[in-house]
């Protein structure tokens, strides 16, 4: 995918979920570290080298338990954060100032002095505009603090912005069987034939897709997902009951093997990006991996209900 990272086609690590309760509907709720610890030695255990966190998931908190939990296996996995959003309550900074500070707190948090792909935390369009950020960012990987840099997009159609002003090689966007803005717009396409690593985030759909979650579902103080509109979730929760049904998965472990391989089913996809929460859920998301992409009738299938009914009534609230 780049220079130094992961295989191809794998399916990796997110580190939102770990970080706990931040304030405000900003997070997925209380975590407990010894658990979340033992999830990320279950990943490595299972194989899986590919790690991505952020300073605002837990205001540093899950930088912090990853730099932990692979300190001695380091030199064998990838590991991903971001620039530009240190916290969900302060304003994004993308300065270079902020930018070397928030990569020196990384480099700390992580206990490494080099982060293998370093992303811009859902930038505006001020910013993909500003020459002097990507600049910034050239001369961090030239130093090697970097081994490559990208951009974890709010939209798809930013990522076809940027690619009209600069070559950008690695993207972070949203793509489950819910939302299917990054192939409508024709960035899987792109990058596919230009070589550019899609990084697939949000594949269980915030779990709607593992049946989980619905529009019955409780959700706690400091959820992120209870800022979502009334008419979004029952669009989502009545797709999702639409969409397993074509792969005859169940609600639970076969669900989230089933969206995550419907990801994996994209040539131009490099990576799957599933969060984690608990050991149970490493072995699942692995299994998905080892099946690959689901079979071609059931992709064509899921395309074609998406065409003929929209599920995607506006973007989720809280960027990743």
């Amino acid at each position: 995918m780049w220079d130094g990272g992961p295989t191809v086609g794998c399916v990796g690590f997110g580190g939102w979920g770990i970080g706990g309760q931040t304030p405000g509907d900003t997070s997925y709720g209380n975590t407990d570290d010894a658990t979340s610890i033992a999830a990320l030695q279950a990943a490595v255990a299972a194989g899986e080298t590919l790690f991505d966190t952020a300073p605002a998931y837990g205001d540093g908190r899950s930088e912090a338990l990853i730099g932990e939990a692979l300190a001695e296996v380091r030199d064998r996995v990838t590991i991903c954060s971001k620039v530009g959003v240190s916290s969900w309550q302060g304003a994004p900074d993308f300065s270079a100032e902020a930018i070397e500070a928030s990569v020196e707190g990384s480099l700390r948090r992580l206990r490494t002095d080099r982060i293998d792909a370093l992303y811009l935390h859902s930038p505006g369009p001020e910013t993909l505009a500003d020459d002097r950020v990507f600049a910034v960012l050239d001369a961090l990987r030239d130093k090697g603090v970097i081994g490559a840099w990208g951009i974890s997009c709010k939209g798809p159609g930013d990522a076809l912005a940027v690619l009209e002003r600069r070559p950008v090689a690695l993207f972070q966007v949203n793509l489950n069987m819910l939302d299917l803005r990054a192939l409508d717009c024709g960035l899987l396409a792109r990058a596919e034939g230009e070589g550019i690593g899609i990084v697939a985030r949000t594949p269980l759909n915030f779990g709607f897709l593992t049946g989980a979650v619905d529009e019955t579902t409780p959700l706690p103080e400091g959820d992120h997902r209870r800022a979502w509109s009334t008419p979004q979730v029952a669009a989502w929760a009545d797709g999702a009951r639409k969409l397993m049904a074509i792969t005859g998965a169940a609600p639970g472990d076969q669900a989230c093997i089933a969206a995550i391989r419907f990801c994996l089913s994209f040539p131009g996809v490099a990576a799957v990006l599933p969060g984690v929460l608990k050991p149970e859920e490493v072995a699942v998301h692995a299994e998905a991996g080892r099946l690959g992409p689901l079979p071609a009738d059931q992709v064509d299938a899921i395309l074609d209900l998406n065409r003929r009914q929209s599920f995607f009534v506006r973007p989720a609230a809280t960027p990743v």
